[in-house]
């Protein structure tokens, strides 16, 4: 699959997840605006029926009042004369009330004609008139009063809990009683507050800012306040139905993405080992083709009468063919050796191995191959104890690939170093070079499995791509480390750590 083609499927991809995830927050954001505009109205709704309660109250009290004290000052027992029509002088007592157009005694009534009974009830509806009127003057002086003297504390605390109840709003809240003459609360919560200044007003902004108001006394010619309600855990009720829903979009969307994230990973991951493995194949084919080439035309001499008669000449072909194929030997091995590795099949022989002694028998071995590009092989073995317990063939085999890499990326003059140095409880090798040296992203993938590093114009580095793997294999069996330090252009320092005792045999 073409790489463009990879990212438009991603793409494609990426737009469908993130639209899904944009429908179902725009979803819940919904819920959430109808909940908060359900509660707003819920709210508006109990401030509303509790001012109506509160002035129908008032209206209840003053009637008391009124009846109780004012009506007896101004409506005493009056006597009511009528002549009937037979000539009778009638005296009968009518004694007032309020809006009932009187009491007149039934027998009475029974005994004057109809001509009388409309006089006397004329005369009691006059009354009533008057008795209303008073009644409306006595409510408009109530409306002087000071709004806290027109408030019953204990009533307004059962009638605002009634209409809570009533529609189910069971959150804590506080609430206020704001006076427009005073520019401040004059009732907060359970008590009230004896301040004309206004200095309370910061201390229950909250209250007034985030809170709900509705007027109190509306039919007044001017009202004379609000009663305000806060909510603290308003937010609790707006997200009661959607929070659930909201964490299992979350949650589910979470494995989405990264079911999703993983799935480009692995798609990139295997796009990336498909290349490597092409290009180790290209470069296995290469390596082969080489050896395979010089055996067919050494064989080709053997076999011509002219070499056959010049013992000399026939070794030397012989020599070039067991060279050969001792190359293609080795090459063939270390497939093997890393197939046995990625199976976890493989097991160390471990020995008591000097590092020391390792490092002489490589760099002799490597010298020759730098010395033939005038370089040089230089040793700093520091390390006051280089015993180190490990198996004796990897651990040549993992140096020996470090020279030979430090060989090959170094184009003119080798200058490499091997030190090694004690560090805790186990012993550090360093191998230098001055080479072209690995970008930073090259340092990321170089103990990857087939991975190269790009040599720009440098087409003599030959090889699969699996020795720095190897070496991260047989590094990790030791229970060692490794490291690189690198600069492009400036060379490389590969760091090897080997603890003194590997705790398990078994890798």
């Amino acid at each position: 699959m073409k790489k463009s083609t990879i990212w438009a499927i991603i793409g494609l991809l990426t737009v469908a997840v993130l639209g899904v995830l944009w429908l179902q927050m725009d979803l819940i954001r919904t819920s959430i605006k109808v909940n908060e505009n359900k509660f707003d109205n819920s709210v508006a709704q109990v401030l509303n029926k509790v001012a109506e309660r509160l002035e129908t109250e008032e209206q209840r009290q003053a009637l008391k009042q009124f009846t109780n004290g004012y009506s007896a000052h101004f409506f005493q027992e009056e006597r009511v004369t009528s002549i009937g029509e037979n000539g009778l002088r009638m005296d009968f007592s009518v004694k007032t009330g309020f809006r009932n157009g009187g009491d007149l005694s039934e027998k009475l009534l029974n005994q004057m004609s109809v001509a009388d009974t409309c006089s006397c009830y004329n005369c009691v509806k006059s009354r009533a008139q008057k008795t209303d009127r008073l009644m409306m003057a006595f409510q408009t002086r109530r409306t002087y009063l000071p709004l806290d003297q027109r408030i019953n504390l204990d009533q307004l605390q059962v009638i605002l809990e009634e209409e809570l109840n009533n529609w189910e709003i069971n959150i804590d809240y506080q609430y206020g009683i704001f006076s427009r003459a005073s520019n401040s609360f004059v009732l907060v919560n359970d008590h009230f507050i004896i301040d004309d200044s206004g200095s309370n007003n910061a201390e229950y902004q909250h209250i007034r800012d985030d809170g709900y108001e509705v007027t109190l006394f509306s039919k007044d010619e001017i009202p004379p306040g609000y009663l305000m309600i806060y909510f603290p855990a308003k937010a609790s009720v707006v997200w009661s139905d959607t929070l659930p829903n909201l964490l299992g979009t979350i949650f589910f969307s979470a494995i989405i993405l990264l079911c999703f994230a993983y799935t480009i990973f692995v798609i990139l991951r295997q796009k990336k080992v498909s290349e490597m493995k092409n290009d180790f194949i290209n470069n296995m084919t290469h390596e082969f083709k080489t050896p395979i080439a010089t055996i067919s035309l050494a064989a080709d001499s053997i076999t011509s009468p002219m070499v056959m008669s010049h013992p000399d000449k026939l070794s030397r072909f012989a020599n070039i063919i067991k060279q050969e194929n001792k190359r293609m030997n080795s090459q063939v091995e270390k497939v093997l050796q890393m197939a046995v590795i990625d199976k976890r099949e493989f097991s160390l022989k471990l020995t008591d191995v000097n590092l020391h002694d390792v490092i002489y028998n490589a760099v002799e071995n490597i010298t020759l191959q730098v010395e033939k590009k005038d370089g040089t092989v230089g040793t700093e073995l520091e390390a006051t104890q280089p015993i180190v317990q490990g198996d004796l063939i990897h651990i040549s085999n993992i140096i020996n690939n470090l020279l030979d890499n430090a060989n090959k990326y170094s184009p003119e003059q080798p200058a490499i170093t091997v030190s090694t140095r004690n560090r805790g409880n186990g012993v550090e090798v360093v191998v230098a070079d001055q080479g072209i040296g690995m970008t930073k992203e090259a340092r990321k993938h170089i103990f990857d499995k087939f991975y190269r590093v790009h040599t720009g114009n440098l087409h003599d580095v030959k090889g699969f791509g699996l020795g720095l793997s190897y070496v991260k294999a047989i590094m990790t069996a030791h229970k060692g480390q490794v490291d690189v330090k690198s600069e492009l252009g400036k060379g490389s320092s590969f760091i090897l750590f080997f603890p003194r005792q590997v705790e398990n045999k078994q890798s």
